[in-house]
């Protein structure tokens, strides 16, 4: 009898640390779940800025070669401008 109940000790035992083991490998595998989610989700947030960094970039590029464009027409005019003066002060001279 005595051999027994120890035979049932033992198993009783490693039943329960077995079912420790098993809920240390659960508490693992959702920790491992969990910050496996967390850097998807960091690198799918760094995409979406550096596509929206690089969006601005580009919206701020056109803007500028656009407001650059007007300018570089404005002082082309401005030019012309000084040209046709001089030209018509110069026919009025002669």
């Amino acid at each position: 009898m005595n051999g027994y109940s120890e035979i049932e000790r033992e198993k009783a035992n490693l039943i329960n640390a077995t079912s420790i083991s098993l809920e240390q490998l659960e508490k693992s595998k959702n920790e491992t779940l969990y910050f496996e989610k967390q850097r998807a989700m960091n690198q799918v947030r760094q995409r979406v800025f550096q596509q929206a960094v690089q969006g601005g970039l580009g919206t701020l590029n056109s803007c500028l070669n656009t407001e650059l464009h007007f300018r570089t027409i404005h002082a082309n005019i401005g030019i012309l401008g000084l040209i046709q003066g001089m030209f018509f002060i110069c026919i009025h001279a002669f």
